[in-house]
């Protein structure tokens, strides 16, 4: 079967003149040979493609593949993560993860906890804030939580999105919105423990990878698991595997959101606990870091007993028997 492979190089934003902040969710070169080693590994030929620009100039020129593994985050807006599946639809081009309608929906945060609050789905109380004249409508109770709304890799989160009073809700809100150009998400702060919960599959066919707690050492930037502590998580975070009855709540509260999402093949879901220990619904992501040393979904992987190759031999089944019907 002949795969081909879509992407944003970061070295190519780079040099394009984007800040390594600005290019902060785009692949390295250790993420993308990880991936293409792992399917050829599973028999699979591998055709790099790389970003939508490419895919849309070699469409265009009669290419097909018999599938499209697509990792390609997009630039610009809520759609951004969907160019590459919205392309490969109107081909009739088959492709691994999820559909566009669930990626433009996952990377809009506030519309993917309607559907899972809709759904009776645990999530904190949230209000979306568009300008600065919105700060004052929100009235959720003290602590919160700030972060744009559409972001990825933990962009703009960081000491100041635990927000404890008004001063601090018109200040740092303020400064998202002019820093990201975006809404900001305000919700309710959940005090308790986090976790990030690792699914392959589709449907009734989706399972837990498994699941890694989410701990923050002294040395930490903040208590919010931002860009700074993902990108130095060696020597500021510690991941741990919980204990199998909190282990169990997370991953039926993760299963639950993945299928209501309607996401597919492979991906994450982030859970943060209440007051009373119940684990919430923070936010999905259903095109998760696939970089084999320091990406989470490897990490829990591995932690878990699940190698890198077995992940990506899970992914490819569940599309491929999606695609055979």
């Amino acid at each position: 079967m002949r795969i081909g492979f879509t992407y944003d190089l970061q070295d190519d934003y780079i040099k394009a003149g984007f800040s390594l902040e600005e290019a902060a969710e785009f692949d390295v070169a250790e993420t993308i040979d990880g991936i293409e080693d792992s399917l050829k590994k599973l028999g699979y030929e591998v055709d790099r493609i790389g970003n939508v620009k490419s895919l849309v100039s070699r469409v265009a020129a009669g290419e097909r593949w018999d599938l499209v593994f697509n990792i390609a985050e997009g630039v610009n807006g809520f759609g951004r993560e969907a160019e590459v599946p919205a392309v490969l639809e109107a081909y009739g081009i088959p492709f691994v993860f999820s559909d566009p309608m669930v990626l433009s929906l996952a990377l809009h945060k506030g519309m993917a906890k309607r559907i899972v609050r809709d759904a009776g789905i645990a999530t904190p109380d949230f209000q979306i804030v568009y300008s600065p004249e919105d700060i004052d409508k929100v009235k959720i109770d003290f602590p919160l939580f700030a972060k744009p709304l559409s972001e990825g890799t933990g962009k703009g989160i960081g000491a100041k999105s635990i927000i404890g009073s008004r001063r601090e809700l018109v200040e740092n809100v303020t400064a998202l919105l002019q820093e990201h150009g975006q809404p900001v998400l305000v919700e309710k702060f959940l005090p308790g423990r986090e976790f990030t919960v690792g699914i392959t599959g589709t449907g009734k066919d989706a399972k837990a990878v498994g699941v890694i707690e989410i701990n923050f050492l002294e040395d930490a930037e903040s208590k919010a698991y931002g860009l700074v502590n993902k990108k130095h998580y060696q020597s500021l975070m510690r991941y741990t595997v919980p204990e199998h009855e909190i282990a169990e709540k997370c991953i039926e509260t993760a299963l639950a959101a993945w299928k209501v999402l309607e996401c597919r093949d492979g991906g994450r879901i982030d859970l943060r606990c209440n007051e009373a220990g119940i684990p919430e619904f923070i936010e999905v992501n259903p095109l998760a870091g696939l970089n084999p040393s320091d990406s989470d979904l490897p990490i829990l992987g591995r932690m878990n007993g699940v190698s890198y190759d077995e992940i990506i031999a899970r992914i490819m089944k569940s599309a491929e028997k999606r695609i055979s019907g």
